[in-house]
This record gives C-alpha cells, structure tokens and sequence, in this order.
C-alpha cells in the first residue's frame, strides 16, 4: 500500500472528529481532537494487522530525530505503539490533551 493510499481523509471512530488528509506527504494516523489512534498496522503503513483496536493515547515519548511522539495502548490487545505528534499541519493535535499527556512522559 503506497503512502498516496494511506493519506486519506476519515472519521475518528472514538469521537467522530472528520480529519482532513494532508497535503505535506505525510499521513494521519491519530485524531487531533481526541489523539486516539486504531491499531492497523503490523508494520508501518501495512495495515495488515486484524486487532483493528482502538487505541488510547497515554503518554509522551521525546525522540530526537523525530520530535514528541503520543505513547498509544491498545484496547483490545494491549499492544504499545508511538505515532509523532502533529503540531505543524492543517488540524494540529489538540495542545489541551498534549499538555495533559506530558504528565506522563515515557523514556526508553
């Protein structure tokens, strides 16, 4: 599946917020109104993991390569995963709840 593939607008299924595609030639993967994401990936961008989870941002994470990242736990299976934070596009991540998330900030 290309990256063209996976840009695509949809609907959060946790809070219904519509989140546009964007145009930078990155993709989303998390809502920016409630940062909840959906466990669909084995590897990146395969979307070929069958959990199909919703999954609960509950932390923080600094890379220093790829900037603030949400820490996502899945509600199915538990699984931990990191998506980067979006604060330089169309619908920025909601800063209310990226505060709120600092307060557990993970390190490796």
């Amino acid at each position: 599946m290309s990256r063209h593939t996976q840009n695509v607008s949809f609907e959060c299924e946790r809070c219904a917020h519509k989140i546009e595609k964007l145009s930078n030639g990155s993709f989303r993967n998390h809502c920016p109104a409630c940062l909840w994401s959906k466990h669909v990936d084995i590897l990146p961008g395969d979307r070929a993991n069958p959990c199909k989870g919703l999954m609960e941002p509950i932390g923080l994470h600094w890379h220093p390569k790829k900037g603030w990242q949400i820490i996502h736990k899945c509600s199915i299976c538990g699984h931990i995963g990191r998506n980067i934070a979006a604060s330089n596009s169309i619908q920025p991540d909601n800063a209310d709840i990226l505060i709120a998330l600092s307060q557990s900030v993970w390190t490796d």
